[in-house]
């Protein structure tokens, strides 16, 4: 074996993880499509909206009134907000909103969490499904609707499409944007269409109650979302993808928020990583459970971030081979991987409705991927699952 051929295929072994990851992304890209709507004649199925609030004072009365204009017959679902270890004025807003509110507290269980889990513990008989919205979120109309009638097919754990906001705040809430709909719409609607879970995202959320007296919600980690989705699939339930309806979260705009934010959610995946990845794709293997096996994948598949500087990396160095005599394998494969990283990104572009701004912000990405990576080598954030409400000011 020649020298160039050698470094050649060095380069496509070693780089085989970054390669398998932009395969996955390009797939999903290519199975995107929107999705069938299924129809509902007559809503029979009684909800109750489950809002976690803690401090969220200054928006929780326009969540609550978005949450109560649903196109539903309003006889048939509740609003309840949980005022958890709050120190203002939520409870008082969200009633005056006209909410019922759970006021819990508990120095010890803090959290997201444990107010989920306090709220689906106290669902009354009669409610056919809870669903889980954020305290600064608004909803689509049709939301109550669109789970209905996926209930109606069987569906026992739904997520909406959880898109932003605000995304002309900042260049910033634009790449997010950008990024949320590369992998929550493109990713999800892939997997839905495979039949798999698309995984929940912590706003947007529906839980049949028989689900969760089968499966009780015992997730406590700073991403109770991703850890709870986990549990479902492995006790055989998978989450599809309600693709019509919405909800729309806010986002931070500053780097200082945005910085907190972020290291302590990849700290809390991070950990469930190292907890369930090997076990769920042992677990699939054995079984032969796709669903098991895809919730694997999503949890080792690295950040798109780690992915595109991957291909990068690896396409200098094919073409450095090259230089040497390598045949140029190695600089078409990373050059594969760069184009599924490209038309995913360009996708999730598509699909987020932030136009010629957003397409022109993507030229700001390496400085978003600069920041990520910076993250890394900080000192993690101390583990908790205690509430940190992230600030919101304008920078």
């Amino acid at each position: 074996m020649t020298l160039g051929l050698g470094l050649d295929v060095l380069l496509v072994v070693a780089g085989a993880p970054v390669l398998t990851a932009a395969g996955y992304l390009g797939v999903a890209t290519l199975l995107s499509a929107r999705l069938p709507v299924p129809s509902l004649e007559t809503p029979t199925r009684r909800f109750r909206f489950v809002v976690p609030a803690h401090n969220e004072s200054a928006g929780i009365a326009e969540t609550v009134q978005s949450l109560l204009n649903v196109d539903y017959p309003r006889e048939l679902f509740e609003v309840v907000v949980v005022a958890d270890n709050c120190t203002d004025d939520t409870a008082e807003k969200a009633r005056a909103a006209g909410a019922t509110v759970m006021e819990r507290t508990d120095l010890t269980q803090r959290g997201k969490g444990y107010a989920l889990d306090h709220a689906f513990s106290a669902t009354p008989e009669g409610v056919d499904s809870v669903v889980v919205i954020d305290a600064d979120t608004l909803v689509s109309p049709n939301l109550l609707r669109a789970f209905a009638a996926r209930r109606e097919l069987g569906a026992k754990a739904m997520q909406a499409d959880y898109a932003v906001r605000n995304p002309n705040a900042a260049w910033r809430t634009r790449l997010v944007a950008i990024a949320f709909g590369a992998f929550h719409v493109v990713r999800s609607r892939a997997r839905e269409r495979l039949g798999l879970s698309c995984g929940l995202r912590g706003n947007g959320m529906c839980f049949a109650t028989e689900l969760l007296r089968e499966v009780p919600h015992h997730a406590y980690s700073v991403v109770e979302d991703v850890e709870y989705g986990l549990r479902l699939g492995e006790a055989g339930h998978r989450v599809f993808y309600t693709d019509e309806a919405h909800v729309y979260g806010e986002m931070v705009t500053s780097a200082a928020a945005a910085d907190t934010q972020r290291r302590r959610w990849e700290e809390g995946r991070k950990a469930l990583v190292r907890e369930n990845a090997w076990r769920l794709l042992r677990a699939g293997l054995a079984k032969r459970d796709r669903v098991q096996l895809d919730l694997a994948l999503d949890l080792i598949i690295p950040p798109l971030s780690t992915i595109a500087v991957g291909a990068v990396l690896g396409e200098l160095a094919g073409i450095g081979a090259v230089l040497v005599g390598a045949p140029g394998a190695a600089v078409v494969a990373f050059g594969g991987a760069l184009g599924s990283v490209g038309v995913y990104v360009l996708r999730g572009w598509s699909l987020s409705g932030t136009g010629a701004h957003g397409l022109a912000d993507l030229g700001l990405a390496p400085v978003y991927v600069a920041w990520k990576l910076a993250l890394k080598l900080k000192k993690p954030p101390r583990a908790t699952s205690e509430w940190v409400r992230t600030k919101r000011e304008a920078s």
